[in-house]
């Protein structure tokens, strides 16, 4: 037999709000690769936030390297005192917060880029990735004049090109033909 009180539950003093108007969502609340319905389809939206996210550290650590070892190269003359330390901490922070948010950039670019072409194709292609490659580096490199637009596209196109061979080697194994 279970007791009822006949007087309303008491909300928590540390909270703002009485806990009983939370809804109970028995959803996932996961941000994943796969769909649950259909396991063999990813979905590109949450791709680009892992791409977004990985650019982003990857920039950050790429630039903390190269802070330190410019913060160390230029200040090899003084001896190791707190100047010494403060000018290379100042040269890694300002290295990895810039490589961070450019690589950061990029990868954003690149993210609506492959998202959009996706949407408006209506299917997932190797070509919309190496599109929205060229068209990331054209858009990054984009206030450095014609030159510079054609320079980033090709850049853009180089890696994105590298990267879809990278993940399409197995498939292109195949079509080799075979020594004998």
């Amino acid at each position: 037999m279970t007791e009822t009180s006949p007087l309303p539950p008491i909300p928590n003093p540390y909270l703002s709000v009485d806990p009983q108007y939370q809804l109970q969502n028995t959803d996932d609340e996961y941000i994943v690769l796969w769909s649950p319905t259909e396991p063999t389809q990813f979905k590109s939206t949450h791709l680009a936030t892992y791409n977004i996210g990985g650019g982003y550290l990857t920039g950050g650590m790429c630039g903390t390297l190269n802070g330190l070892r410019m913060g160390l190269k230029e200040n090899r003359d003084i001896a190791w005192s707190k100047p010494r330390n403060v000018q290379i901490l100042n040269m890694v922070t300002r290295q990895g917060s810039s490589w961070a948010a450019t690589l950061g950039s990029v990868a954003l670019f690149y993210s609506v880029f492959v998202v959009a072409m996706e949407k408006a194709r209506g299917a997932e292609h190797d070509t919309n990735k190496m599109a929205a490659g060229t068209l990331a580096g054209m858009l990054f490199k984009s206030t450095g004049g014609l030159r510079g637009v054609a320079r980033g596209g090709l850049v853009g196109l180089t890696m994105s090109g590298a990267y879809t061979l990278y993940n399409n080697w197995e498939h292109l194994a195949r079509y080799r033909p075979s020594q004998r």
